[in-house]
């Protein structure tokens, strides 16, 4: 559930389901389709939420992938904990585990005005045998599981539960200040696993002489540093910006000997500055809480890029680029050369042969199937153009610098779009020019794919507050995310009808000839047009997804360009079939519709954006 559907979609549906319900909704929704067959590939897909190599990092013998975790207060029955290890987190907290469950009656909830959650006090909770059921139910998670032992469980209880939880848990967070010596107690049973301890930010000040006294033991590993709350009867909040508090404190800290002690922080993170900021003052481990819900599923992902562009790798440019650069050219070309054909003969000599008419001929017996004809390979060479441009542009503005993402699209964009031509087959008509073209391209593609190996480069981004722009923004990629879907499931529905029917009912009134006496024309006509169809609906696919996925992965602030090769690879495709058809006097309003809808969530996809590509300096 990437942020361009959360906020324009989901979180304001979710907001008006009573209690838990939308919580529920949401996790269990999400677990369902991580746990189908390809379901993670599918979430990957649409977040390509995977971190970056550079933000791994390694603490008491434990890889994290990125330093950002997500809280047990988001999660407290673990109904969405499989989806969540697929949502760019380095790591997740299950717990606080109580005695018993506790499940209250007013569970976590937006507030009246929706910029706050309201838990309820104290937190919601599994019990020792519930937390273990669940732990076993999603063995084996791929990142590290920290287990949070709530304050309410004795010394004993805790030492005969941590032998249990040791299977599934990488390291534990204690929550009740106990002893040194019971801490002693605690490490014996543990052995190698990391203990950290649990403390309010409020409280540092008041306790430290006793923490102190367990650092200097070796009681503990590191500390976890609690978000302040506010308590009223039988609810809390968290208050959504404390960073400033949080950072005091955490200097505070290390003023008092704790400067090589591991600090980690649960909550105070509402945006990406937020993290960055801790991070920079030496904060090991951040806890996603309730800023994970306000500003989206997307928040680990956002932070992560703006961990890396804080980083400043140096963008070195690759070489092996220009040769998907020049398949896209030679696209470009092939779609220039096919408009000036249908604008001009529309009918080529081995087409001719085929039929056994001349172009004169068939105009003589009907000349709206030479115009039904042209009008197909316009629509055809448009996409054709606008598919070269696109490829170009992901060539010279993100796979020569390596990014892994482009070069994944112009992989599955090209190889749909080879795998295109095995639809003439099927349409009983080998189109030998078409045939000849893949094979002058194939080369280049190949060649490309081979060069690029390097291309192992995550995104960076610049954003880093959730800015009107940025909201605005999210509208627009979702205008571009349904148009890529349009543009496939239209060439999909293309190629079906080309195998079937051939035409639509419009066609036919166009036409105005059945499909019967169509035949009684020419036995072999069906067969041409329903193979330009086929080449039509294989573009559109191919365009489709490239579209798709610069929408999906190639959204950041600041990226000029990407807002530019979706304003200019839209107008060939739009012009060639939107012009066309008033040229050629084909313009029946229910047949030109889906055009029209595709246009509109390209225009509105286009302004809503634009001022977040064109702002570089703004947080």
């Amino acid at each position: 559930m990437p942020d361009w559907s959360y906020h324009t979609i989901f979180k304001p549906l979710v907001s008006r389901l009573p209690n838990a319900l939308g919580r529920e909704f949401i996790h269990r929704g999400m677990n369902i389709v991580s746990s189908l067959p390809g379901g993670t590939a599918f979430i990957e897909f649409l977040g390509h939420m995977s971190p970056s190599p550079a933000l791994k990092k390694n603490l008491f013998g434990l890889t994290f992938s990125n330093p950002i975790g997500l809280s047990g207060k988001i999660d407290p029955f673990l109904s969405g904990t499989k989806a969540f290890s697929h949502l760019g987190f380095g790591f997740i907290e299950i717990g606080p585990i109580t005695r018993t469950p506790n499940q209250s009656e007013n569970p976590a909830r937006f507030s009246k005005n929706k910029d706050e959650i309201i838990f309820p006090n104290p937190l919601e909770s599994m019990g020792i045998e519930q937390a273990l059921q669940r732990l076993q139910a999603l063995k084996p998670l791929n990142k590290p599981i920290f287990i949070r032992l709530g304050q309410e469980l004795s010394l004993e209880e805790t030492v005969s539960i941590l032998p249990s939880f040791s299977h599934y848990g990488a390291a534990f967070i204690i929550e009740k200040m106990y002893e040194s010596e019971k801490f002693y107690v605690m490490k014996r049973v543990m052995k190698s696993k990391p203990i950290f301890l649990s403390i309010q930010q409020s409280s540092v000040y008041h306790d430290l002489p006793l923490i102190q006294k367990l650092k200097e033991s070796g009681c503990i590993d590191g500390i976890f540093l609690e978000e302040r709350s506010e308590i009223v009867e039988k609810e809390q909040s968290f208050p959504v910006k404390q960073t400033t508090e949080l950072i005091e404190t955490v200097k505070y800290l290390k003023s008092n000997g704790f400067d090589h002690v591991p600090l980690m922080i649960s909550g105070g993170v509402l945006e990406p500055e937020d993290a960055l900021t801790l991070i920079s003052e030496g904060v090991e481990l951040i806890l996603l809480t309730n800023g994970y819900v306000l500003s989206g599923p997307g928040l680990p992902k956002r932070i992560n890029e703006a961990i890396e562009d804080h980083l400043g790798i140096h963008q070195e440019k690759r070489s092996g680029w220009i040769w998907y650069w020049l398949f896209g050219l030679l696209i470009t070309l092939g779609g220039l050369i096919a408009l000036f054909f249908s604008m001009t003969f529309v009918i080529l000599p081995y087409d001719e042969a085929f039929l056994g008419l001349t172009r004169e001929e068939l105009i003589v017996i009907n000349p709206t199937i030479f115009y039904f004809m042209a009008h197909d390979r316009m629509t055809l060479a448009g996409t054709m153009i606008s598919g070269g441009v696109l490829y170009m542009q992901l060539a010279r503005h993100a796979v020569m610098f390596g990014y892994h993402w482009a070069r994944k699209a112009i992989h599955l964009g090209g190889t749909v779009g080879f795998l295109g031509i095995l639809l003439f087959i099927a349409y009983g008509y080998f189109d030998w020019l078409h045939a000849i073209f893949w094979i002058v391209l194939l080369p280049f593609f190949m060649i490309g794919r081979r060069k690029t190996n390097y291309s192992n480069r995550s995104p960076i981004s610049k954003n880093r507050t959730n800015h009107p722009t940025w909201k605005k923004s999210l509208w627009g990629q979702l205008c571009f995310v349904v148009l890529g879907f349009s543009f496939i499931i239209g060439g999909l529905v293309i190629s079906f009808i080309g195998a079937t029917n051939v035409f639509v009912p419009t066609d036919i009134g166009f036409i105005c000839m059945t499909p019967d006496q169509l035949n009684d024309v020419n036995g072999r006509l069906i067969s041409l047009i329903a193979h330009d169809r086929a080449g039509f609906g294989s573009a559109l696919i191919s365009v489709g997804l490239l579209v798709l996925m610069i929408s999906l992965w190639g959204f950041q602030q600041g990226e000029k360009w990407v807002w530019k090769t979706l304003l200019i690879g839209g107008i060939p495709a739009f012009v060639a079939g939107i012009v066309t058809h008033f040229i050629i006097g084909y313009t029946m309003f229910i047949h030109i519709l889906p055009a029209y809808i595709a246009l509109f969530l390209y225009v509105a996809g286009l302004i809503l954006s634009r001022s977040f590509f064109f702002e570089t300096n703004r947080k």
